[in-house]
């Protein structure tokens, strides 16, 4: 799926106020730690996250997504009238209904004539997004597209952190939701227009997907709780990553040497360190956000890409690779050119 008439006006993020260490969480969690004889801190020794954000007590995941939005419109110096479909890529939601992407329509007050809807598949959700506004656009049906994402983990993290400290959890318990502990909140959002009406925009190139829904259950999760195979998860995301990876250097001729950064979804030390090790990408080319921010979910791609640009990593004609892998089992690899 490639475009030719597609480009992104500007993508944006948003961190939380509140840093929450991986030292206070282990702090509050030593009484568990010592009777099932955890060494160290495994957030930080294993998972190499040292700190997450959390959004105030109260704090919707639609009021991350519209402040995001909000930041987003001004970057793109657009009129939000012109909009002509929002798409919320959350997995955190207000409510089961109506869609989050209402809710953040109705708070920035765009057209009716305006979509708007959620896109829920995981951690690809943003990417996925992107391509079914890509489409819309490269077929003429609208001038501009808002994708947004707001992130709240505050609540999972602390109902999973209380039943951890049950004196009943079992090693595997803790082991099966211990990815949960990971998570982070924030809020991202990107402007995508036709090249024809922006004509200074950045391409979107497009990309690939493939799927492995054979393993939909090595990871599940709910409001109160996730669960995670994080060993098998890791080992057959790779090897869909591996199967993702040469369609999209098929397609898009992709020489990793080439790509001046590598965008991925990260998830941890060992799932950075695994792809970068998969690929042969250069680590200097790969920005990592999950020391200082957690695991953010769909909000990962455009955060670290927003980040690359508001430190001017980024210069004219750079090409990033954008890679995700998301449970289910789902990978989507697609092109930016700056």
């Amino acid at each position: 799926m490639l475009f030719d008439n597609v480009v992104i006006k500007s993508v944006v993020h948003i961190e939380p106020p509140h840093r929450v260490s991986s030292d206070e969480v282990a702090e509050r969690l030593a009484p568990t730690f010592k009777r099932l004889r955890v060494p160290g801190n495994p957030l930080i020794d294993l998972a190499g996250i040292h700190e997450r954000r959390f959004w105030d007590d109260g704090m919707m995941p639609s009021d991350g997504a519209t402040l995001a939005a909000h930041k987003a419109l001004a970057q793109a110096d657009i009129d939000p009238k012109q909009i002509g479909i929002l798409i919320n890529t959350s997995v955190s939601r207000d409510f089961l209904e109506p869609s989050t992407a209402c809710m953040v329509h109705g708070n920035l007050k765009l057209a009716d004539t305006c979509q708007s809807f959620d896109v829920g598949n995981a951690c690809l959700a943003f990417i996925n997004g992107m391509n079914i506004a890509a489409q819309m656009l490269e077929r003429g049906e609208i001038d501009y597209a808002l994708i947004v994402n707001g992130e709240n983990s505050r609540d999972i993290n602390e109902v999973t952190i209380k039943r951890l400290l049950d004196s009943n959890v079992t090693r595997k318990q803790f082991k099966s939701e211990f990815a949960t502990l990971t998570l982070g909140s924030g809020s991202a959002a990107m402007v995508m227009s036709r090249g024809d009406l922006e004509p200074d925009g950045h391409q979107y190139r497009g990309g690939v997907a493939r799927a492995a829904t054979q393993f939909n259950g090595l990871c599940r999760g709910w409001n109160h709780q996730m669960w995670t195979d994080t060993k098998s998860l890791l080992i057959e995301g790779m090897k869909l990553a591996s199967l993702t990876f040469i369609a999209a250097r098929q397609m898009m001729g992709w020489v990793v040497q080439e790509l001046d950064h590598v965008v991925i979804h990260q998830v941890s030390k060992a799932h950075t360190e695994n792809f970068i090790r998969a690929f042969g990408a250069d680590p200097s080319k790969v920005y990592r956000i999950f020391p200082f921010l957690g695991n953010i979910g769909p909000a990962s791609i455009p955060t670290v890409m927003a980040r690359l640009i508001q430190e001017d990593r980024v210069k004219r004609g750079d090409r990033m690779a954008l890679m995700g892998i998301g449970s289910g089992l789902n990978c989507a690899m697609a092109e930016v050119v700056w």
